[in-house]
This record gives structure tokens, sequence and C-alpha cells, in this order.
């Protein structure tokens, strides 16, 4: 295995883990419902993104999935890490919540630049 499969398995295996840990939490794990309601979040946002976490997961993993679809995964992602941060950010949380969405940002984009690669 050459270091650029390496390092995007790495990178995407991370996220994906990360991305279904939390939607598992999502549906099972009331300290979750109540970090929506602490963000101001609906609660059927939590059940929305919680769906889409998983598809997204294994849109990036499956090899059958085609790079387009795997495209709208990343931008989702992204579009998810990024509104993570404003979001805590915005309701006050301590600097070592609201930086995790961007450290995790940082890992997408290092996956992404690395499918292109393997």
């Amino acid at each position: 295995m050459n270091k650029n499969k390496i390092i995007y398995w790495t990178t995407t295996g991370i996220i994906t883990a990360m991305m279904l840990f939390s939607a598992f939490g999502y549906f099972t794990n009331a300290d979750m419902k109540a970090a929506f309601v602490h963000l101001g979040f609906p609660d059927y946002f939590r059940i929305e993104l919680g769906v889409l976490k998983i598809l997204g997961a294994l849109a990036l993993i499956l090899p059958i999935v085609s790079a387009k679809i795997k495209s709208f995964a990343y931008f989702g992602f992204a579009l998810t890490f990024i509104t993570a941060f404003i979001a805590h950010t915005a309701s006050g949380d301590p600097i070592s919540v609201s930086s995790a969405p961007i450290i995790f940002l940082v890992l997408l984009g290092i996956s992404h630049y690395y499918a292109d690669k393997i």
C-alpha cells in the first residue's frame, strides 16, 4: 500500500467513524439531544442530521459509490463542520469544543485531496 492510500484511508476512516459515532449518539444519547437544544436547533434537525451523517459516511467508504455522490458527501460534511463551529462559537462554548469541528474539517480536506490521488 502506498503513502497516498494510507493517508486517504486513515483520514477517511477517522471521518467516517466520527460521523457514524455522532449519528448513533444523536439517536440514543440524551446529552446529545440536550446539546441541540443548547445550540438552539429544533429536535427534527438532530434526526435529519443523524440520517444524513450515516448516508454520507457510507458514501465515503463504499467503493461502488460514484465520485459525484462522494463529492456531495464531502460538501455536506464540510458544511456540517463549519456550521458546528459557528453554532458552538455563537453559543459561547469553550474553544476546546468550538475548535473540534475545524480539526475534523482539516482531516476531511486531506481525505478529499488524497481521494483523487489513489
